[in-house]
């Protein structure tokens, strides 16, 4: 993972003239005033942890996999948000752990958590570092320092039933790697969010991820049958069967909870039979309340394609719907839907037909599979794009939400008021003032009762681009709030969203979590600041 960006730095292209063109004349992007830092100019606090409390933590895990160098420690600071991205370009890597620690077992965890409890050391649960909400900055403030638990080692496929269909994995499995070990036993996931080539399965399950083919095989928490976490209190394992009514489902302390709670070590996740076919279409609709009423008759009657979401008119016009082929052909007019199936060629052949009926009879018009399989071309590209953009001096962020299929439109209005009067027009770092941003949506997951909501927008960067976007996303968290959404579909909540999730759940849901942090964390040393209003 690149340490500045995302994944593979030569896929981070630069971007093509017409496009900086119009970066310039219609969003007044201008050149940063400093490129970016490099390595080794990232600027780093002292390690402050005392060398008997390093030889302790390394003599647990092996010296081997104990590693403070600078590029370990770099490389384990905060996540992928833009701000966070922002902040390693300027060299500021103040929120650096101390250490890195590579436990290779439960066991090890456990101690670890153990060590760090008496000695009050911050641990910041680490998979494949791929945050946009603040995950990955713990508090420092009463600590004696702060250590990432990278899980990298703990990257096995331990088990598969098949007459069950499910797989006990663990938690430092990556999506590519764990689909490769699947296949050989014929089964796939069937989990592809955007951060699919480099997060690991326990991130998935700790920021509740959904894949972009969430509308065929559901949600990540809903493939989770069992889960094993080690707490500074011990080993907490829940799951005995893929339902029960035996009180309160505790699996769902687990899922969600961003490392503050504990550290999952083993999952037990339902697996599906590899599809033997895959085909992706096209559909344009004339606007984007035409095609959202056609998303809600799929969903809530059938039949249902394995993956559905619809960009609005400024996301298919720009042609983000296929990043793989920005500063190309734009996406053109209206509204494009993607529709994709996924299973038996029997089944595709029969879902295909009846979905095609539907968006037809209500106004879609069938673009063929080019820009289906276009999209699924392109569909892990768009974080190199951002890459791209920043470099050129545009700050471009993404966020989410979901609401009840009545309550969209007007959370669609409220998120792209908010942002437009938040972050335009704006005086940038160059010669000339910015202007308004632009904003773009997709519905990007969809349910029987609702559907989220996928926002893109890109802006010039003012003289302290970190501070211009944490006052828009201030001031958005609060109209997704006030319009009836929920402040986190897939994304979670870390530091980001914090106070609007205290808001959402209110003052006993905020008690409520406290009291689960005192009793599994007494010391509270679990990703301190994350999560926990």
């Amino acid at each position: 993972m690149n340490w500045s960006g995302w994944g593979d730095p030569a896929l981070a292209a630069d971007l093509p003239e017409p496009v900086r063109g119009l970066l310039r004349d219609l969003l007044g992007v201008r050149e940063p005033a400093r490129p970016a830092a490099a390595l080794g100019e990232v600027r780093l606090a002292p390690v402050t942890l005392a060398e008997p409390v390093l030889a302790e933590l390394g003599g647990i895990v092996g010296p081997d996999h104990l590693r403070s160098d600078a590029e370990a420690r770099v490389r384990h600071t905060r996540g992928k948000s833009t701000p966070d991205l922002l902040r390693i370009r300027a060299g500021d890597g103040s929120a650096a752990p101390d250490a890195v620690l590579l436990p290779g077992s439960h066991q090890e965890v456990l101690a670890v958590l153990d060590a760090c409890a008496r000695h009050r050391v911050a641990v910041v649960p680490f998979g494949g570092g791929t945050s946009v909400v603040g995950g990955l900055a713990a508090d420092r403030d009463g600590f004696a320092g702060v250590v990432a638990l990278d899980l990298a080692r703990l990257d096995r496929l331990l088990s598969v039933d098949p007459e069950s269909m499910v797989a006990d994995c663990e938690p430092g499995l990556r999506g590519p790697r764990a689909e490769h070990l699947l296949a050989g036993h014929g089964f796939t996931l069937g989990h592809f969010p955007q951060s699919y080539e480099y997060a690991t399965l326990g991130g998935f399950a700790a920021a509740r991820s959904s894949g972009q083919a969430s509308a065929g095989y559901g949600r990540f928490d809903d493939m989770v049958m069992g889960v094993t976490v080690a707490t500074p209190r011990g080993t907490m394992e829940f799951g005995r069967a893929p339902r029960s009514a035996a009180g309160p489902d505790l699996r769902q302390l687990v899922l969600g909870s961003e490392g503050a709670f504990g550290v999952i070590t083993s999952l037990r996740l339902r697996v599906r039979p590899a599809p033997a076919e895959r085909v992706y279409e096209g559909w344009r609709f004339p606007d984007f309340a035409a095609g959202t009423a056609a998303l809600r008759r799929l969903a809530q009657h059938g039949p249902l394609p394995t993956v559905l979401r619809l960009s609005d008119e400024t996301e298919t016009l720009v042609g983000l719907a296929r990043p793989a082929e920005i500063g190309g052909a734009p996406g053109g007019q209206g509204c494009l839907a993607v529709a994709g199936y996924e299973g038996t060629a029997q089944d595709v052949a029969h879902r295909r037909a009846g979905a095609a009926a539907v968006l037809s009879g209500l106004g879609g018009v069938p673009l063929g599979t080019e820009p289906g399989q276009a999209w699924a071309r392109g569909r892990y590209q768009a974080p190199y794009l951002r890459d791209s953009l920043l470099a050129a001096g545009a700050t471009v962020e993404t966020l989410e939400t979901a609401g009840f299929w009545s309550a969209l439109p007007r959370l669609y209005d409220a998120v792209r008021t908010t942002l437009g009067a938040a972050l335009g027009p704006v005086d940038g770092p160059g010669d000339g003032p910015g202007a308004a941003p632009l904003v773009m949506c997709h519905v990007s997951h969809v349910y029987p009762a609702g559907a989220s909501l996928y926002f893109t927008v890109v802006t010039a960067q003012a003289a302290d681009p970190v501070a211009q976007w944490e006052d828009a996303k201030r001031r958005v968290n609060a109209a997704i709030v006030e319009a009836g959404g929920t402040i986190s579909h897939h994304h979670g909540v870390g530091r980001d969203h914090r106070a609007a999730y205290a808001t959402e759940i209110g003052e006993l849901g905020v008690e409520i979590l406290r009291a689960v942090k005192e009793r599994l964390d007494p010391a509270g040393i679990l990703n301190p600041g994350v999560l926990i209003p």
